[in-house]
C-alpha cells in the first residue's frame, strides 16, 4: 500500500530507540524526511547513521524535549532544515512504576510535564506549519494504560489518560476547523524495548517493526477519516471494552 507520505516531513521525538526509533524507520521507509530528536547524542548519531546508510533523509537534535523551551526550538529546528513540518510524532519516556498512594507531589509534577505537557507543546508548535501546508498529521505515542490501568505504573496511568482527554478534545477542534490535520494515539502495549526490560516485561512482547507499522499508518494520507482514535497495539493484552 502506497501511503501517500513521500517526501513529507516528520518529528520523531524519543527517536533514537525503541518505538520512536521504529517508527521513524517505518516512516524513512517510505520517503519521509525526518528529523530525529533524543537526549542520547551518541544514541541519535547511531540511529542517523543507521537511517542514512537505507538512503533515508535524516536530520538528529540533541535535547530534553521535557524543558518547556525545547518544542520550541526543535519545530524550529525542523522547519530550518527540512523547509517545514507535515508530521509529528510525539514520544517521551515513560516514569518509573510505583503504587498511586506513594507518589509525592514532585513525581507527579514530573510525570505529567513529560506526558501530558511535552505533548500539548509539541502540537501546539507544529500546528501553525501544518496549517500553512493545508494538512498535517499528529500521532502521540502512550501507553495502553489509558484504556486499562496497570497497577504498577500510577504515573503512567495519570499522567497519559489526561493526554487522552486533551487529544480527544483537540481532534475535535482541528474538524471544526477544516484544517486537514488530524490526531490520534497510538499505545502500545508490551514490546521488546529497553522500556520493557527496566519494568522487568516478561512473557510475549510485540515486535517494534510492527508497532512502528501502525504508526507510519496513522501519520498517512489512507488514514484521513481517522481521528480523535486510541489505536491500541498490545497483542490482546488489554481487557478493557
Amino acid at each position: 500500500m502506497d501511503l501517500g507520505i513521500d517526501g513529507k516531513v516528520a518529528l520523531v521525538t524519543a527517536g533514537s530507540r525503541g518505538l520512536g526509533r521504529a517508527t521513524a524507520v517505518a516512516l524513512a521507509h517510505e520517503g519521509v524526511r525526518v528529523m530525529l530528536s533524543g537526549r542520547d547524542s551518541g544514541s541519535l548519531e547511531e540511529a542517523r547513521r543507521s537511517l542514512a546508510e537505507q538512503g533515508a533523509d535524516v536530520a538528529v537534535r540533541a535535547g530534553d524535549v521535557t524543558e518547556p523551551d525545547e518544542p520550541t526550538r526543535l519545530v524550529a529546528a525542523t522547519v530550518e532544515r527540512f523547509g517545514g513540518l507535515d508530521i509529528l510524532v510525539a514520544n517521551a519516556g515513560g516514569p518509573a512504576p510505583g503504587r498511586a498512594i506513594d507518589q509525592s507531589d514532585a513525581a507527579l509534577e514530573a510525570a505529567i510535564n513529560a506526558n501530558l505537557l511535552t505533548s500539548i507543546r509539541l502540537v501546539r508548535e507544529s500546528l501553525p506549519h501544518m496549517r500553512a501546508a493545508g494538512w498535517g498529521r499528529i500521532c502521540c505515542i502512550t501507553s495502553y494504560t489509558v484504556k486499562q490501568a496497570a497497577p504498577s505504573l500510577a504515573l503512567s496511568n495519570t499522567a497519559r489518560v489526561g493526554l487522552w482527554g486533551w487529544m480527544k478534545t483537540a481532534a475535535q477542534d482541528l474538524t471544526s476547523d477544516g484544517s486537514g490535520i488530524t490526531i490520534n494515539m497510538i499505545c502500545p502495549g508490551p514490546h521488546a524495548t529497553d522500556r520493557m526490560k527496566e519494568l522487568g516485561g516478561s512473557g510475549v512482547m510485540g515486535d517494534p517493526a510492527d508497532f512502528g507499522a501502525v504508526a507510519a499508518f496513522l501519520c498517512s494520507t489512507q488514514a484521513n477519516f481517522v481521528n480523535g482514535s486510541a489505536v491500541v497495539v498490545d497483542g490482546g493484552a488489554t481487557l478493557a471494552l
